[in-house]
């Protein structure tokens, strides 16, 4: 059998890295203040990658939530660009944009805002319903990320039945319940006692890892930012490394 030789003379052939999942070009936001007006963001630019954390820690009124809201398509920036994947989105309809949301990005706030009528596992299910999942595949699915979040013998619980840690595991299972590329998460544990805290993240950055998603934290715990890949702050309208 004869062996296949590289030619040493011939170039190497390497794949380009993808784009990054989330990235922020020259982003500017602006808003009225009596006859004034108030710069938040001023050329603001970020890049988060497939299976990166990244901590964006800075102190109140420097523009962190505009800045997710920017990222999550919430709200739309005065000047620059969003790209998800490498695709210009700030320019989409409103519909194109909910539908962007509903099936690349995860989003976790401070409060759960779970639906307190519903079972863990009716949560976990809601968003997959939504976007048009038959139910028995919902149920499968949410019943496979309650059990990852260590929360399986809790499925049937109701929101007020579960301690606040377990019900913001509930939140995150639900924030990738439909797969997406991008996780937002605003002060995730900001209610949550330090060792809560630590547990909740521990769950949030093994699930990032397995799944291949970028997230973006919003937090205060500088412990917890210190866990992360990266750091950055707001300075002056623009995103600054820590």
């Amino acid at each position: 059998m004869s062996e296949t030789v590289t030619d040493p003379q011939r170039p190497i052939e390497r794949r380009a890295a993808p784009p990054p999942v989330l990235r922020l070009q020259g982003i500017e936001r602006h808003y009225r203040e009596g006859a004034g007006r108030l710069s938040v963001l001023s050329g603001a630019d970020l890049s988060v990658s497939t299976g990166e954390i990244v901590a964006l820690v800075a102190p109140s009124g420097a523009g962190k939530s505009t800045l997710l809201h920017i990222a999550g398509l919430l709200e739309r920036p005065d000047k620059g660009d969003v790209l998800i994947d490498g695709n210009s989105v700030t320019a989409v309809t409103d519909a194109d944009r909910t539908a962007i949301r509903r099936n690349k990005i995860g989003f976790v706030y401070q409060f759960h805002h779970l639906l307190p009528e519903f079972t863990a596992l009716e949560n976990v299910m809601m968003p997959q319903l939504i976007r048009g999942l038959p139910r028995k595949e919902a149920a499968t699915r949410a019943e496979a990320l309650l059990a990852y979040m260590r929360l399986a013998e809790r499925k049937n619980h109701r929101p007020s039945e579960l301690s606040g840690g377990e019900q913001q595991r509930v939140a995150i299972a639900r924030a990738v319940a439909n797969a997406p590329r991008l996780l937002l998460a605003d002060e995730p544990t900001g209610n949550l006692d330090p060792t809560t805290a630590h547990y909740v993240f521990d769950a949030l950055a093994a699930l990032v890892r397995a799944s291949g998603l970028a997230a973006l934290i919003v937090t205060h715990n500088m412990d917890l930012a210190e866990r992360m890949d990266r750091r950055i702050t707001l300075s002056g309208g623009k995103v600054v490394e820590l």
